[in-house]
């Protein structure tokens, strides 16, 4: 049996015209006194929607920029060369090895934050959790899109606090700075430390005019230092334009010591290493949507003024007060992380591996399932007439699968059916899948959906425990702080919401998922308030 689901897609038309005519000397202004390899003018054409006439635009092209230098030193250079052995020779190149292995070039003029990000995310071996196409699981910039959506990365680029926040969210541990909240020593110990190791890796945000480079605000990771020279390493992401080279640190201090004209801000550098703890399994919060702003303050501060303000006399009464007050678009922020595949790229079986990471998720779900919490959510949720479509947010999930997938925009995608089977694993173990056909500009694709159940049979259908609403509010709740319920008045009440929401009384796994939630709503607070590069301590329990 499949459920048919009826969606719909729009696009804009947009109609695109010639802004300059001519031959390639018009273009000679716009890069005044400046080294061009190359400069020719190559033709690209566009649709005229909705008249269907083709527009010719002429853009200009380049191919690289001579690197200027001094200060930089090319790092295939002789000179450079010799500043690298120099360095290996002290062991300040133990963390060059695992970044080379993973280095790539910025997909997008605007896309350095993420290539930087990439690089070093994958040095680190951290798994993202989540395919990148076909059965990988891997880093790529596309990947990248908890805090800031990346059709607007690619227009504007991305903040310094965004950065922050990406790695936060992709499962990294993330000590950041801005050159006004620390000195050049301190620096300087810092780009030692990451040089001698392996585990931890450096990004720097600076402004490249201090190099005489051309453009401004850039990211890209440090690969090394030379402490006798004091000079550092940068492999610029940006490979199309420059390679990587030596600077002087001062230099490279005074290039991150600049104001970003979009926050305000001073820039600076992050080291990044992997967490003590793995990230969350089955939810995930995202900012990618602003309106998280509100979500991030409605949890943070109104839910404790609200349960402080208010006569409450039961914990379905608090339950009551919390969510008659919800943001209509809350559904955006808290999300169960799916698994997807192509179907046409899988056998119908689930492997080994999938269905193992099934299994860990099924774990966390029936741990959610049996808080008492859980409990008092589904009761309260069911009087007021809550009911949850598993189809609704597969269909949902399968378009935003096929947007990883495809690197298209989501808003391109309608789920025209799902259906939910079950299919075998390893042993016969049995798991779910929904199937969904995405449908983009008249062509199909079938993406499957790896869903986890609480049932030890498969019973696909109503009747099985899936993720849902009742489950995503219980882990939502179990992550605010505990200090959130101190000001219930009725001192029996405030005893028993705080044994709902203690941390001791939670299983292993499902500790370190909410953990894993609690640190995330830390860090959009720190959004919110700008204070992204705060050192990230632990939550309490």
């Amino acid at each position: 049996m499949c459920t048919i689901i009826n969606a719909f897609f729009t696009y804009s038309n947009r109609i695109i015209t010639p802004k300059v005519k001519g031959s390639a000397k018009l273009f000679a202004p716009t890069f005044p006194n400046l080294p061009v390899r190359s400069l020719s003018l190559s033709q690209h054409i566009y649709t005229n929607y909705p008249s269907k006439k083709p527009v010719v635009m002429a853009m200009a092209s380049l191919y690289r920029r001579s690197l200027p230098s001094p200060p930089a030193i090319d790092f295939s250079s002789s000179e450079g060369k010799k500043i690298f052995n120099e360095a290996l020779q002290k062991g300040t190149m133990e963390g060059f090895f695992r970044l080379i292995s993973y280095f790539q070039t910025q997909s997008e003029p605007a896309y350095c934050g993420l290539a930087s990000l990439s690089v070093v995310l994958n040095a680190l071996s951290i798994d993202p959790g989540r395919k990148w196409k076909g059965p990988w699981r891997w880093f790529d910039e596309s990947m990248l899109d908890c805090c800031e959506p990346l059709e607007v990365v690619k227009e504007k680029g991305i903040s310094f606090g965004k950065v922050v926040c990406l790695a936060h969210c992709s499962g990294a541990k993330v000590e950041a700075f801005r050159t006004n909240q620390t000195t050049i020593d301190d620096f300087r110990k810092f780009v030692m430390k990451c040089s001698t190791s392996e585990n931890c890796h450096m990004i720097s945000t600076y402004h490249r005019g201090v190099f005489k480079q051309t453009g401004s605000g850039h990211f890209s990771p440090i690969g090394g230092y030379n402490a006798e020279r004091d000079m550092a390493l940068i492999l610029d992401v940006a490979r199309f334009k420059y390679p990587p080279h030596w600077v002087p640190l001062k230099l490279l201090w005074e290039a991150m010591d600049s104001i970003d004209d979009s926050t305000g801000k001073r820039r600076g550098f992050m080291l990044i290493s992997r967490p003590h703890r793995e990230p969350g399994l089955l939810y995930t919060l995202s900012c990618k949507d602003e309106s998280w702003i509100s979500i991030a303050k409605y949890l943070k501060e109104d839910v404790p003024r609200l349960v402080s303000s208010q006569h409450v006399d039961s914990v379905e009464k608090i339950l009551s007060v919390v969510f008659k007050s919800l943001p209509s678009n809350f559904n955006t922020f808290i999300r169960w992380v799916a698994e997807l595949r192509i179907a046409e790229d899988t056998k119908q079986n689930l492997s080994a591996e999938e269905k193992s990471r099934l299994n860990l998720k099924q774990v966390v779900l029936k741990e959610v399932h049996e808080t008492e919490l859980f409990k008092h959510i589904s009761k309260f949720l069911s009087t007021v007439g809550y009911e949850d479509s598993l189809t609704y947010a597969a269909a949902k999930a399968c378009c935003q699968g096929a947007e990883i997938l495809s690197g298209c925009s989501s808003k391109e995608f309608c789920c025209r059916e799902t259906c939910v089977t079950c299919v075998k694993g390893p042993g016969e173990a049995e798991g779910t899948v929904v199937t969904g056909v995405v449908v983009r500009y008249g062509s199909e694709q079938n993406v499957d959906l790896l869903v986890p159940s609480t049932q030890t049979d498969c019973e696909c259908g109503p009747e099985a425990n899936y993720p849902a609403g009742n489950d995503v509010f219980t882990v939502l709740l179990l992550a605010l702080p505990p200090q959130t319920w101190s000001g219930i008045k009725d001192q029996a009440l405030m005893h028993e919401m705080k044994q709902l929401i203690s941390m001791a009384s939670l299983p292993t796994m499902l500790q370190e998922e909410v953990l894993h939630l609690r640190r995330q709503l830390q860090l959009l607070k720190r959004c919110q308030e700008n204070k992204e590069e705060e050192d990230f301590a632990a939550p309490a329990f």
